[in-house]
């Protein structure tokens, strides 16, 4: 509990102050929080702790004062850590698309709609004719999923080449419109591994969602209610033809991403409820006198016809 009140009080200073040392001695205190209360002596694990409990929309902020404090960590916190996704525009085909370190080439990035690095490349990784052929296929899919299910957005799926089979990544980024003054965004990342064996092929999938949402309103105050979340699946399935990976792919994704949407729904979203519903009412104080006065009356009544009877 101590623990807790110091975290939410580091929290709290670090969100009301713009000083660098500040900033700073935060994450080397909660960082040395860590160790003790998960009694973790590796740095990276301390970090990666801390950062699955940070608000993903800052990610990219938070990573880079880790990395200065930390440099030792460098490398393998960026490759660990997954960063809320942003949007390219493919210069030839004039398409949106998404950036991650999936399509990353030193400082470009690789459009899954031409196949082109952005800035140009002379010397860059490209997947093989057999795994760009998935590729385009699977773009096309999850755009059509995508439009199904998000009604607007971008989605990109990025495959590489692996040893006994390929690996890749499909990715969905939806921003809210802000129409109900609320602002806020989703990122879904779902990196996978295909090792087909004969006619069949295992998959393993591991899938991230980052979500949060920002209102403020003059009759609710500013609320922003942000987090993220990771799960793991495998199965196995057959394959007549290449092609039939992108159909299983598919289902994998669909599944676990209905899954992880009702977990947020349900449970994140409907105990936050609960506990806002507990601790403020909508109604006045006097209607809900009145209310009470009426159920005591009415409980008052069914005791006396009991009695009588």
């Amino acid at each position: 509990m101590i623990a807790n009140q110091y975290y939410f009080s580091l929290l709290n200073s670090l969100q009301d102050s713009s000083s660098l040392n500040l900033y700073q001695n935060f994450f080397r205190d909660i960082l040395s929080l860590s160790s003790h209360r998960i009694e973790m002596t590796d740095p990276l694990e301390c970090a990666l702790d801390l950062t699955r409990r940070l608000p993903p929309q800052n990610t990219e902020e938070n990573l880079s004062q880790l990395m200065n404090l930390v440099p030792s960590i460098q490398t393998d916190l960026f490759n660990l850590v997954d960063q809320p996704l942003k949007e390219g525009m493919c210069p030839s085909k004039g398409k949106k698309y998404l950036l991650s370190v999936y399509n990353r080439d030193g400082d470009s990035y690789r459009s899954p709609w031409s196949n082109e690095y952005n800035p140009p490349l002379n010397d860059c990784i490209l997947p093989s004719l057999k795994i760009r052929k998935l590729e385009v296929a699977a773009n096309d899919a999850f755009d059509t999923y995508r439009e199904m299910y998000y009604e607007g957005g971008v989605s990109s799926a990025y495959f590489w080449d692996e040893t006994d089979g390929f690996s890749g990544a499909v990715l969905f980024k939806k921003v809210g419109d802000g129409v109900r003054k609320m602002k806020g965004a989703w990122d879904s990342i779902h990196v996978f591994k295909a090792n087909e064996r004969g006619r069949m092929a295992h998959y393993k999938l591991t899938s991230t969602v980052m979500l949060y949402t920002i209102t403020g309103k003059p009759e609710l105050g500013h609320m922003n209610l942000s987090g993220s979340m990771t799960r793991q699946f495998e199965a196995d399935y057959s394959f007549d033809e290449p092609l039939a990976h992108i159909t299983n792919i598919g289902r994998m994704v669909e599944d676990i991403e209905l899954k992880m949407r009702n977990l947020l729904q349900e449970v994140y979203f409907g105990k936050t409820r609960d506990i806002v519903n507990d601790l403020r009412s909508i109604n006045s104080l006097v209607e809900t006198r009145r209310q009470e006065e009426i159920q005591r009356e009415l409980v008052g009544k069914l005791m006396e016809r009991d009695i009588k009877k």
